[in-house]
């Protein structure tokens, strides 16, 4: 297992020579809905699809242009969307990206793979005065939840898929996951700051602050790796890619270029900088899937496209984010759009029931034809069948919960719950921990902004829900 190497002249991205907007040019086709049937098997010819897993971070859904938002520049995941099977009522488990990006790789939920925080105890503030030793050693004993864990790039390698980790990855060295080619190495990079996942301790020391490191220039300086590793391995083994980009995250730094981008939309100017950001991102997704399109790869490739958590910026404090947002239980911090892209196996078309990205593994190690490989513990579903029109997707409800940021214990997620919420039909319930705070009840369909609490008038739903949340996951008080 090595690490990629970086190029010496960091690069931004731009879009290959002739890619264009529209569907066809960026060589995505979508299968019409009454086009013909689905193939029996999931892997013509026998041979497994190389998957490709893009992860925004830090996006509202409301923020692309394919879910009606005319004010973000989003052409390029947009015309992704128009050739995929959509799942607009995506959500994620809990609206923070370390422990979100868990759930993504094992299909679990953050109580059952143990990750629903973004630094161990003592917490950060704590953290900052240590040694650098001392912060190593402690971040180092998290590291066996990702390893004990039914890691999505550990169980590929076993079917003789190579992978590749690039961006966000909270979880030390990128082997841990069973990754076996990878950029975030858990120790500090060769410069500071955010964009190199690294920092200085109080008494001077360099650490690697723990959410990528040298992984996270990847989309913001260059795609170089994820090209080069293609070319190295397309055609000869299966791959299993991950981009996970710092973008649109903070700094809001974007180019000049998107900067325009975002002026010439007409948002506020408070949601300038993020929405150049989600320019410049949308912009790298371009780059990778023209580069798929040029190695004539898209008919052998799955890809999913999510948001690891939702994110809009305080227009008092652009820089931060709402508090109704991040860390929240509610839409603007739990929903992701979902996107599913095989081209030829999957059929374009919308999806409007409640998914979870609980059931993302699952639906990748079915679609590899590796069923056999979802283990009990996976509580999600496939959304093979449905994205390849061989199946009605039926209407379940969908659960999580929300944690702080810090951690104060290992090994006891019941200590730390904020909140639990569970989505059904229209309905979604937020319960939370603290027993002198009210539950809230909202009709999505009547409130999207969550604005009206019917639970005081509900009790029998409240109830039910309740219910049903207890048989997901009973906190104990």
């Amino acid at each position: 297992m090595i690490a990629c190497k970086l190029p010496t002249t960091p690069r931004i991205p731009r879009p290959w020579p002739g890619l264009v907007l529209a569907i066809a040019m960026l060589g995505l086709s979508a299968t019409a809905g009454g086009g013909g049937a689905a193939a029996d098997t999931p892997r013509p010819g026998g041979v497994m699809p190389n998957v490709v897993m893009i992860v925004a971070d830090d996006q509202s859904f409301r923020d692309f242009g394919f879910l009606g938002n005319d004010l973000v520049h989003t052409p390029h995941i947009d015309a992704l969307a128009r050739a995929s099977a959509r799942y607009p009522a995506g959500y994620v488990p809990m609206s923070l990206c370390r422990a979100s990006l868990a759930t993504l790789l094992t299909g679990l939920y953050p109580h059952q793979h143990g990750i629903h925080f973004n630094h161990p105890p003592p917490g950060y503030e704590q953290m900052l005065g240590m040694t650098a030793a001392q912060y190593r050693a402690t971040r180092a004993k998290t590291d066996r939840f990702i390893r004990n864990a039914p890691a999505l790039p550990a169980i590929l390698a076993r079917h003789g898929y190579v992978s590749l980790q690039t961006g966000k990855f909270w979880e030390g060295h990128y082997a841990n996951a069973g990754f076996t080619h990878g950029m975030t190495l858990a120790r500090p990079a060769g410069a500071l700051g955010s964009v190199t996942g690294t920092r200085r301790q109080n008494n001077g020391e360099w650490v690697a602050h723990g959410n990528g490191d040298a992984g996270l220039v990847i989309g913001r300086r260059t795609m170089r790796p994820i090209r080069d590793f293609i070319d190295e391995h397309a055609g000869r083994r299966p791959f299993f890619l991950w981009y996970a980009p710092f973008l649109p995250h903070t700094p809001y730094d974007a180019p000049a270029e998107y900067q325009r981008l975002a002026r010439a939309g007409g948002a506020p100017s408070w949601l300038l900088p993020y929405y150049a950001n989600i320019a410049w991102f949308d912009d790298t997704v371009g780059e990778l899937l023209g580069y798929l399109r040029q190695k004539a790869l898209l008919e052998t490739t799955l890809i999913v496209f999510v948001v690891d958590n939702g994110l809009r910026p305080d227009p008092a404090k652009p820089e931060r984010q709402d508090d109704r947002s991040k860390y929240s239980p509610y839409e603007d911090g739990l929903r992701t759009p979902i996107l599913i892209h095989w081209q030829g196996r999957t059929k374009a078309a919308e999806h409007p029931q409640a998914v979870s990205t609980v059931d993302l593994v699952p639906t990748v190690l079915d679609a590899a034809g590796l069923a056999d490989e979802i283990s009990p513990e996976m509580r999600g579903r496939s959304l093979f069948p449905s994205a390849s029109g061989v199946e009605e997707l039926p209407a379940i409800p969908v659960f999580g919960a929300i944690y702080p940021s810090d951690a104060t214990s290992l090994d006891q997620p019941s200590r730390h719950v904020r909140a639990r919420w569970v989505r059904s039909g229209d309905f979604k319930l937020i319960v939370p921990t603290a027993p002198d705070l009210p539950s809230q009840l909202f009709d999505l369909s009547k409130t999207p902004a969550e604005t009206v609490n019917l639970a005081p008038t509900h009790a029998g739903l409240v109830k039910t829900l309740e219910a049903a949340l207890d048989r997901w996951w009973p906190v104990l008080p």
